[in-house]
């Protein structure tokens, strides 16, 4: 092959991995529309490569550069709380962005066809229904990490996401990826002129009449979010556990009686909020340690929900299932329902290919949880909360299955300690805006150390504490029965890409046989 197309392939490979990393959250600078040049750079490529197998390999390297850039936070879970040496350590992020990226390369794969067989309005579909599928594969294969949606990127400019409430997350994905493939071809063609300047003006009116029109009408409910700050690597040892109670009991007690000074005749709030395992022991288990908790939510009069690991045991034996749970307590300190973690993180929450694999889990806990089953909102009153932990809330299969059970206020416990300073949080906290948007809901986050915060159904952060900091935060959101588009239509937008691409490509062989035969 030439070496001038080496190394314009590899040059369009660095520019799309740098237009990722601006695009997504970063330390350094985030513009969101920076991170159209990931499906930009990578339909460049399919055009660009002389055959398929270079389209292939370099969308892989292209995808790969972007996804380490967006992802090399993983070091310090690995590193700092599975104990592992940093020469181990380091490849981590890239193996794992070795996998994304071979997404990636398949889009480049499909584009680099698409650009010989396919008329160029035809191309403009496939380059968003195989970006659709592209996301969608990212969420499932090997348990899912759907975190590089490109949706994401905006999630920071609440105007520019809300047709996610139409075609949800990755309905909006590709749009912005058809956008993005539009602008590539401006001069090429008239329809991609047309289709790019018709995405853009549909995504800004849509967006600005979307908050503009929008009424927040519900059941107001009043919370104490507590954040306690704890350090990770101290949370799980039984010497810290009575420290930690003390802390959250006493974070909750401030909290209240800042409240009660601030505006004596105001009602206490509805709820009080701990994040995930904010209680590092069996709390189903009446020991001295629930006595206290359960003590302070009798006399405080307020129900509390909480995060904790939770077990179940097997027959009579010593067998048991153990599983990342959150308990609800009503006002009396009695349980009133839990919620056991549906999708858990691998590496972390559990071990996939256990006997296969040859390390413990990467970071710390009690052991290996099970995924809970049947996951029903929990009931408050008239308020049912839809539980999404941790990282449960970058899927947006669980918060419709939420929703679609009833759940009319959705609530996020996640533990972020892991993250450290980097930009994982922030990356994290735009993926769960985008459930919110989805499903017209507001979504609580509480977390151990940050972002906890109250995100309204458009998006928008209403209320948010500083990061790393011991505190609680108070917050008025609402409970919603509205139900959206996407909600109601989901099944369309998550098979209608998978049936347009098929279509394009089976028209595309067709008529590739008949150019031949002619």
């Amino acid at each position: 092959m030439p070496i001038e197309i080496l190394v314009s392939l590899r040059t369009l490979a660095a520019v799309t991995a740098l237009g990722a990393w601006l695009g997504f959250a970063n330390p350094l600078l985030h513009f969101p529309p920076a991170a159209l040049c990931l499906p930009l750079g990578l339909a460049f490529i399919g055009f660009r490569a002389i055959r398929a197998r270079q389209a292939l390999k370099a969308g892989w390297l292209a995808g790969t550069l972007a996804a380490a850039g967006c992802l090399y936070w993983i070091v310090v879970p690995v590193s700092l709380y599975g104990e592992l040496p940093w020469y181990l350590a380091l490849p981590c992020p890239v193996l794992v962005s070795m996998v994304l990226g071979a997404y990636f390369g398949l889009y480049s794969l499909a584009m680099h066809w698409a650009g010989r067989k396919l008329p160029g309005p035809c191309v403009l579909l496939l380059a968003g229904a195989c970006w659709v599928l592209v996301e969608q594969l990212a969420s499932f294969f090997l348990s899912g990490f759907p975190w590089l949606s490109l949706s994401a990127a905006f999630a920071v400019w609440p105007a520019a996401v809300q047709a996610a409430s139409l075609v949800g997350a990755y309905g909006l994905s590709g749009l912005l990826a058809c956008l993005a493939v539009s602008v590539l071809l401006w001069n090429t063609f008239t329809a991609a002129r047309v289709l790019a300047t018709g995405l853009t003006l549909f995504l800004a009116l849509f967006g600005a009449w979307r908050m503009q029109s929008f009424t927040d009408e519900g059941r107001p409910l009043s919370l104490l979010l507590v954040q306690g700050n704890v350090d990770q690597s101290l949370k799980w040892d039984l010497a810290y556990q009575s420290g930690t109670v003390d802390k959250y009991l006493g974070l909750s007690r401030a909290g209240l009686a800042g409240l009660a000074a601030a505006d004596p005749a105001k009602p206490k709030p509805d709820l009080v909020v701990w994040p995930e395992t904010a209680l590092p022991f069996y709390f189903q288990d009446p020991t001295p340690l629930r006595h206290r908790v359960a003590a302070f939510v009798e006399a405080a009069g307020l129900p509390l929900l909480t995060g904790a690991p939770g077990y179940v045991t097997l027959g009579q034996g010593p067998d048991f299932v153990l599983y990342n749970r959150a308990f609800l307590l009503d006002d009396r300190g009695l349980a009133a329902g839990t919620y056991d973690k549906e999708h858990l993180v691998p590496f972390g929450e559990y071990m996939p290919l256990g006997e296969l694999v040859p390390l413990g889990k990467l970071l710390q806990g009690v052991g290996d949880f099970s995924p809970g089953r049947d996951q029903r909102p929990l009931r408050l009153g008239g308020v049912a909360l839809g539980l999404l932990i941790c990282y449960e809330a970058i899927f947006p299969g669980l918060a419709q299955e939420r929703v679609a059970q009833g759940a009319n206020l959705l609530v996020n416990l996640s533990n972020d300690a892991w993250f450290g300073e980097t930009s994982a949080p922030r990356q994290h906290l735009n993926l769960a805006r985008l459930r919110s948007v989805e499903q017209s809901r507001w979504l609580v986050r509480c977390t151990n150390t940050g972002i906890t915060c109250a995100i309204d159904p458009l998006g928008r952060i209403r209320a948010e504490a500083a990061r790393l900091v011991p505190l609680s935060l108070h917050c008025t959101v609402a409970a919603r029965d509205e139900r959206t588009a996407y909600h109601r239509l989901h099944w369309l937008w998550n098979f209608g890409p998978l049936a347009l691409a098929i279509g394009l490509f089976a028209w595309g062989c067709r008529r590739g046989r008949a150019g031949v035969r002619q």
